[in-house]
């Protein structure tokens, strides 16, 4: 399974981005797509995820400012960074999770910057 992640770059506080993530390869349902990020010097921490059937959940950071979604048929998951505040910076890693193991993207770079 390969994922590819794109969508990042610079943006100045209260601006919206939207991070891309397409799998490719064997992936298997049911699956989970989640999308992390690490900051510099930080663990690298859960921000969203997504089920096959389209259950999320979010971190309390980005609740109300932040939506994930996904395309099955695309294999692509979705990140809608709204009200995007310095504090946001990191790089963003996309995952797939399903029964026969748990892959990573590359990485995209988001800094919000004025």
């Amino acid at each position: 399974v390969q994922l590819q992640a794109s969508g990042g770059g610079l943006v100045q506080p209260g601006g919206s981005l939207r991070l891309s993530c397409a799998a490719s390869g064997s992936i298997f349902s049911p699956n989970i797509m989640s999308w992390y990020r690490q900051a510099p010097g930080k663990q690298r921490d859960l921000v969203a995820s997504i089920t096959s059937s389209s259950n999320t959940d979010y971190a309390d950071s980005v609740k109300g400012r932040f939506t994930i979604s996904r395309d099955n048929a695309k294999n692509t998951v979705y990140l809608q960074m709204n009200s995007l505040k310095p504090e946001d910076t990191a790089v963003y890693y996309c995952k797939l999770s399903h029964a026969r193991g748990s892959y990573w993207g590359q990485g995209t770079l988001v800094t919000v910057s004025s």
